[in-house]
């Protein structure tokens, strides 16, 4: 009954996107079968499980809260007050972490929170496109995305890139789901929800992901098009509409804002940043700027061989069942992927997550496919698996690197925060200079700025408060002193990673109590 319901549809709906016969030829797994196909759950549960275990283990203990992480819980966090919220951020990552940083200012609780949320959303995400492309196909896709070690790190951050990618993965596939069958109603409320959800995380992704999307939409000769386009805008929409009434509440309209976003980006325009992206792949979270060799080869060989990869997904799909699907998750990476590869002047790993998630669905095909070929079959399948192991030792090292900076740098911080509440830099105070989002978030106090993209208070004002509460100048070696803390209390620093001569200047109110009275810092 549902293969004649297949064909007919494939009939009598034409376009770009009518949906594909069950005649046609058959891709990896649809060949004549001999045993029972396989079951998506368990494989796809094993997926999820498997990327929650290796977040939890790996990229969990001892994390501390990144910049822009603080920036986010902050928000919501009772433990300091809110850090400056410039124009280019959204609030959608606040309001997913707020059921547990509303209530506790545990990092560990936070980190479990988002590993356990974030390999649930991965299973949905995949599970959305079991009757699109075969379960081996789904779980080889699942398996080379969250093995990425971005990913793993991302897993548990308080930072939106992710979210914004399973989004996109459960958008692309609702969308495929809703044209193939238009009874579908779950695939609609899906494609609204994921595009939503990509919206309220990173307003200027949820746009990227929609045009290719509504021109797809427009390929659709059925009742269906207007629908489609009506749920696309309308989620879109709705997902961007807190940041575009905060846009006219405090930024002066939606041009003033995206154009303060662009400044704060450095002008986006045109520049070709595919080799930052290589280079920031050996371990950098942020590359800029991205200048230098290539220091880590090896690490960035898969995002070098992906786009062949992924072309050869794309042909081996070409005259299947599966040729929709695949083409379309690759036209919608590859749009996802193009504003950062081409516009900004700077990378960070995180920003090709969403690019990433969709373009695993044809490297996944292509795989699979030729693993299933029956010439050679042995050893076309030892040199995969060796190519992936290999793969995997690499992103793990590179993780292992990355997640152990990460924690030098908490670890330092903490060591900052405990020497300045020890020289009476205690709530209400102020913090401003370098790095003092993290080191303020750390002590309970407000991090303000008066100078740069997050400027928040005058030079002036600071100098007042510093009468009435402690304030603190953080600085490096060779950094200028500002004329209103050339007369405060200098206090040499722990130097954290990457900022030698670290030091402070203290305001007058700052007081030094006995050491029994000084309340050690929260190792959050």
């Amino acid at each position: 009954m549902q293969e004649s319901r297949s064909v007919s549809l494939a009939r009598h709906q034409g376009g770009v996107l009518r949906p594909e016969a069950r005649e046609a030829a058959p891709g990896p797994g649809t060949g004549p079968r001999t045993t029972a196909p396989a079951r998506p759950l368990p494989w796809l549960l094993a997926v999820a499980g498997a990327f929650t275990l290796v977040q939890l283990a790996l990229a969990v203990p001892g994390v501390g809260l990144g910049w822009d992480e603080t920036v986010y819980v902050s928000q919501i966090s009772p433990q300091a007050p809110a850090a400056f919220f410039s124009a280019p951020r959204a609030r959608g990552i606040t309001f997913l972490v707020a059921p547990v940083a509303a209530w506790t200012t545990s990092t560990e609780a936070l980190r479990v929170y988002l590993a356990l949320l974030s390999g649930c959303g991965l299973f949905v995400a995949l599970w959305v496109w079991r009757k699109l492309l075969p379960v081996p196909v789904l779980a080889v896709a699942g398996a080379l995305f969250a093995s990425l070690w971005v990913t793993v790190f991302y897993g548990p951050q308080a930072m939106p890139n992710l979210w914004v990618a399973l989004g996109a993965l459960a958008a692309v596939g609702c969308f495929l789901r809703a044209v193939r069958d238009p009874g579908d109603r779950r695939a609609l409320i899906g494609l609204g929800a994921g595009t939503a959800l990509a919206a309220l995380m990173r307003p200027t992704d949820a746009v990227w992901l929609a045009l290719p999307l509504a021109v797809a939409a427009l390929s659709v000769r059925n009742s269906r098009r207007t629908l489609l386009l009506a749920v696309l805008v309308g989620s879109a929409v709705l997902g961007c509409a807190e940041w575009v009434v905060e846009a006219y509440a405090a930024y002066g309209g939606l041009g003033a804002r995206l154009a303060r976003a662009s400044e704060i980006q450095g002008h986006l325009g045109w520049y070709f940043a595919v080799d930052d992206h290589a280079r920031a792949l050996g371990g950098r979270t942020l590359c800029r700027p991205c200048d230098g060799s290539l220091s880590h080869p090896v690490g960035a060989l898969w995002f070098l061989a992906l786009p062949l990869v992924v072309a050869g997904g794309v042909r081996a799909a070409a005259r299947t069942g599966q040729r929709t699907p695949i083409l379309l998750a690759s036209a919608v990476g590859a749009t996802l992927a193009a504003p950062y590869l081409f516009t900004v002047g700077y990378a960070a790993p995180r920003f090709l997550l969403p690019a990433y998630a969709l373009l695993a669905l044809p490297a996944a095909y292509a795989l699979v496919r030729v693993c299933a070929r029956p010439r050679r079959r042995p050893a076309v399948v030892a040199l995969v698996v060796a190519a992936l192991a290999v793969h995997l030792a690499v992103q793990y090292r590179v993780l292992d690197g990355v997640t152990d900076r990460a924690r030098a740098t908490f670890a330092a911080n903490a060591r900052v925060a405990a020497v300045l509440r020890a020289q009476g830099v205690r709530p209400p105070c102020v913090l401003t200079g370098d790095d003092a989002v993290r080191i303020a978030f750390l002590l309970g106090c407000a991090s303000r700025q008066a100078t740069g993209h997050d400027a928040s208070i005058t030079p002036e004002a600071l100098a007042g408060a510093g009468v009435r509460q402690p304030v603190a100048f953080l600085l490096s070696g060779g950094q200028r002193v500002p004329s209103y803390a050339r007369s405060w209390r200098p206090l040499d620093l722990p130097d954290p990673p990457a900022r030698p001569g670290y030091r402070a200047l203290v305001s007058p109110a700052a007081r030094t109590e006995p050491p029994a009275l000084v309340a050690a810092v929260p190792a959050h």
